[in-house]
């Protein structure tokens, strides 16, 4: 065995050090922060619209009765799972473009695949105009949206946590998550505007498109601020110092099998919450109850800026107690939450619904923080790069992927206590995963 392969680390919290180059952290962190910024609004404009809008423009018969809405919205959240599906694929191919022809030419085609498809959805005629082809044509976009996603991965989040300081490790590693909480309150922030500026016929016929057309002005800077950085030679020199450079997929699984299984199961608590505290209550509001679309995005908004407090706790807490120390106290912390989450959603009062929110995004913060760091400390130097954005897809393909239609799915049938156990085993299982990697530790 070659001595980097000995030197693996299958814990969650060593990574090698930098010392031939000075690279402040901090100057990585900015287009970091604006790339996964970029990102998750691309994100989040799809799914809040696939609740308010593309049920009732894309579905047909979804305005008769509230067993129609939730069919045709089951439906719009089968299409919202097709670019986690979409992921995996898309980090193939564009791995494939990184190593031969490098990394700006992946990031410059990935994100305009990525922006390009989600403004493509504002020109979408709806099922009225152009009948079964317009949900065609938005499961095709949809799944752009994925192969673009899958592409976006830069490097750039492995490669800020290596070069920060030992003792702040947990620190930089939650600094991209703060881009999820960035990304969502713009898309909330933009439809809600919408929502309260224009009626409802306005609204439904051309003001959910605006969203959709500034995902290009956002990408647009996102990848200069990020172009700055990769194809510098100081950076590119750090890179290559760091090895992080893209490996064969199959050869990074086939090399690293369990590493790839348990850091693609320890963030499942953390992803299995990320939909059940955005997506899926807002459908829940607007379909079960007389909560006002626009006052639920506001109590969402609300719950984001307590998520980004919660981001930042877990940066400060995993340099206390350590990486895996600091996932447990989450998981721990989700798994009690889930006894009364049906409860406090099911609640007839605003508070009730708004509790759930604001204490979910919360933990859904403390989780994600350090979520994503976690499944990249997991693999060599050498592997890192590959084995980061691999393990990644298929943690938010587990864990979030289906979430809203199972969600939705199995408590429109069967009871909202059933939110609650899915949470439930999203603890469960990052708990397991974490008390199983111990065993795999070896000695650095």
């Amino acid at each position: 065995m070659s001595e980097t392969a000995q030197q693996a680390t299958t814990g969650l919290d060593d990574a090698p050090e930098t010392d031939d180059l000075e690279i402040s952290p901090g100057k990585i962190a900015f287009p970091v922060v604006m790339g996964r910024t970029s990102e998750f609004f691309d994100f989040f404009v799809y799914g809040i619209a696939s609740v308010m809008v593309f049920p009732y423009l894309f579905f047909p018969d979804s305005d008769l009765s509230q067993a129609a809405q939730v069919q045709a919205t089951l439906k719009s959240f089968a299409i919202f799972s097709l670019a986690f599906i979409a992921r995996p694929i898309g980090s193939a191919v564009f791995m494939a473009i990184d190593r031969n022809f490098g990394r700006a030419a992946k990031l410059i085609v990935a994100l305009f695949l990525l922006c390009g498809s989600t403004m493509a959805i504002a020109f979408l005629p709806s099922y009225a105009q152009a009948g079964l082809l317009a949900p065609v044509l938005l499961a095709v976009f949809r799944f752009g949206q994925g192969l673009g996603w899958g592409g976006a991965w830069d490097g750039l989040p492995s490669l800020l946590s290596l070069s920060a300081p030992s003792e702040r490790r947990g620190w930089y590693a939650m600094v991209p998550q703060l881009g999820a909480t960035f990304g969502f309150m713009l898309a909330a922030g933009m439809f809600l505007v919408f929502i309260r500026v224009l009626g409802h016929e306005d609204f439904m016929a051309w003001g959910w498109r605006f969203p959709f057309f500034v995902a290009l002005a956002l990408n647009v800077v996102a990848l200069f601020a990020r172009l700055r950085l990769v194809v510098t030679p100081e950076f590119v020199q750090l890179f290559r110092q760091q090895e992080l450079q893209p490996r064969r997929i199959g050869e990074t699984i086939r090399t690293h099998p369990r590493q790839v299984l348990l850091g693609a199961l320890i963030p499942l608590a953390s992803y299995a919450m990320f939909h059940l505290v955005t997506i899926f209550p807002l459908s829940w509001a607007t379909l079960y109850t007389d909560h006002n679309a626009g006052d639920f995005l506001v109590s969402l908004m609300m719950g984001a800026v307590v998520g980004g407090v919660g981001i930042v706790l877990s940066g400060l807490l995993a340099d206390r107690v350590g990486r895996r120390g600091q996932l447990a106290i989450a998981a721990v912390l989700i798994a009690i939450f889930s006894f009364f989450a049906s409860g406090l959603l099911g609640d007839d009062t605003t508070a009730g619904r708004t509790t759930y929110v604001v204490v979910g995004f919360a933990l859904l913060g403390l989780s994600l923080g350090q979520a994503s760091n976690a499944i990249a400390s997991r693999f060599e130097s050498i592997y890192r790069y590959t084995g980061a954005a691999v393990t990644s897809d298929i943690a938010w393909l587990l864990g979030a992927g289906f979430a809203p239609l199972v969600a939705l799915g199995v408590c429109s049938r069967f009871g909202l206590e059933y939110v609650g156990y899915y949470l439930l085993s999203g603890a469960v299982v990052t708990l397991a995963a974490l008390g199983f990697s111990r065993t795999l530790e070896t000695v650095r």
